[in-house]
């Protein structure tokens, strides 16, 4: 029986539950040597990894911060981004998956323009 219930693990890529969220994001790799920068879309996420669209193939098995605009807002009125640290698990195409290591929320700047007289 422990034999079958770690072969279901083994089989598994997920222990959480992904839900299928669309919003904007903003990917940063974090080689050493350069940084690339770019645009792309969630589609699909939980607190334990990320799919999302990228502008091309991000290399398997380095690190990248992602910034995605948030939903929901604090207290009804502050635009929250989600930031997520992690590594890309696997990218096909112009689509990558990572493990988050770890994220946070953090509060967004809503910019306001001034009414004209």
């Amino acid at each position: 029986m422990k034999r079958d219930y770690i072969s279901k693990l083994d089989s598994e890529r997920r222990l959480t539950d992904r839900f299928p969220i669309e919003n904007d994001l903003r990917y940063e790799l974090l080689v050493a040597k350069s940084s690339r920068t770019g645009n792309g879309r969630t589609l699909n996420m939980s607190s334990g990894g990320m799919l999302f669209t990228t502008e091309s193939r991000l290399p398997p098995g380095e690190r990248v911060e992602i910034s995605v605009e948030w939903p929901a807002q604090l207290n009804e009125n502050c635009a929250l981004t989600l930031v997520a640290l992690g590594k890309i698990v696997r990218s096909q195409g112009q689509t990558a998956a990572i493990r988050i290591e770890r994220y946070d929320f953090r509060t967004r700047a809503v910019v306001t323009l001034a009414k004209s007289a």
